[in-house]
């Protein structure tokens, strides 16, 4: 396999999955961790590295080191493996899954912005959802019952029970202490602000094909998804918390005995489930307005990312994301895609211009 994003959570978890299962790993993409990746290196010997900077390759314990955007994609061209994995944070992932996809490979797909800036574009018959929720949603689909209505589940983040007047005040570290996920930076300020479950909800759209999809907060994480049937049935899907079940599925293996621990519903003792809150994640106002016009997916990715990325470096503060993100996709309200150049063009153009009105 090729392994794009190899130093992250998803990442680790399927160096882990294939080590265990004596998989191959031809390639392997990392960032700046380059301590980790050499310890991955001794452990899967690619045959290909690529890391994010040139100053960087000369630190890597390996002779085929390359680096930068162009390096992943002729990696991933060249390879002969023929599943891709996409662990990759934020928009950069999106060329990496056309350039898989347009040399027949299949992408086991953890880069959700793929899809939610150009699921219009992309052959989701290539496509493997590592998300467990999509992945959940996909494990308890009955294709011979006419689907109601999808739903997904949020933990409701670092903030879930914080008084909504100390949100402005919260501390990066605060927001990065997620109560039951080890993530990245960037995922968890998502899954506390539930920008993260608005992505998620467009990727549904363009796996599911339907619109009616929402969002509802379970604390456990224990339920990841469930359908809603014609016939008034509702199915869930439960699992301890964890990335390597909807790895292993998605990497074919032969999933027979435990991936992860089974759930005690005597020690579960019980669930509860709550409705997103608009008021402490205004961000999810956004739901039906992109849901309507999918288009302006890519807006709200782009602009999430620039004010993340703000946050995380102490120009904003946590309030501020979410602010600003509604009105950058309210200032492009109108707005049509009709090829992938125009998102790279929308993309490029938010971020030249976000001091003009994302400050």
């Amino acid at each position: 396999m090729i392994l794009l994003g190899c130093t992250g959570s998803i990442g680790v978890s399927c160096i882990e999955v294939a080590v265990q299962n004596k998989l191959n790993i031809d390639v392997l993409v990392a960032g700046k961790n380059i301590e980790l990746l050499n310890k991955q290196i001794t452990t899967t010997k690619p045959k290909i590295v690529v890391v994010a900077h040139k100053q960087d390759v000369h630190k890597v314990n390996h002779d085929r080191v390359r680096y930068g955007e162009k390096a992943i994609l002729d990696a991933i061209e060249e390879s002969k493996s023929k599943i891709v994995v996409n662990a990759l944070v934020g928009f950069l992932g999106l060329r990496p899954t056309l350039k898989a996809i347009s040399c027949g490979k299949i992408v086991a797909l953890a880069n959700k912005e793929s899809l939610v800036a150009a699921g219009k574009f992309i052959d989701k018959s290539k496509i493997i959802p590592i998300d467990s929720e999509h992945f959940s949603l996909q494990y308890i689909l009955d294709k011979n019952k006419n689907i109601n209505k999808l739903t997904i589940t949020a933990s409701g983040g670092s903030f879930r029970f914080t008084p909504l007047e100390k949100l402005k005040s919260v501390s990066i570290k605060e927001a990065l202490n997620h109560p039951n996920w080890s993530m990245g930076d960037k995922i968890t300020i998502d899954s506390a602000t539930m920008a993260n479950k608005l992505l998620e909800i467009v990727e549904a759209y363009w796996l599911f094909s339907t619109k009616n999809i929402d969002a509802i907060i379970e604390p456990k994480s224990i339920v990841h998804a469930l359908i809603e049937y014609k016939d008034g049935s509702l199915v869930a899907h439960m699992a301890n918390p964890s990335m390597k079940l909807p790895i292993s599925y998605a990497l074919g293996l032969n999933c027979k005995s435990n991936i992860v621990k089974p759930i005690s519903l005597i020690g579960l003792g019980s669930l509860q489930f709550k409705e997103i809150d608009i008021n402490r994640y205004p961000i999810f106002s956004l739901k039906d307005t992109i849901l309507d016009n999918p288009s302006l997916a890519v807006v709200l990715n782009t602009a999430n990312e620039i004010e993340v990325t703000k946050f995380l470096n102490n120009k904003i503060s946590f309030v501020d994301i979410a602010t600003n993100v509604i009105k950058c996709v309210n200032r492009y309200h109108n707005i049509k895609i009709s090829s992938i150049d125009d998102i790279y063009a929308i993309d490029k153009q938010i971020r030249e211009n976000q001091k003009d009105y994302l400050i």
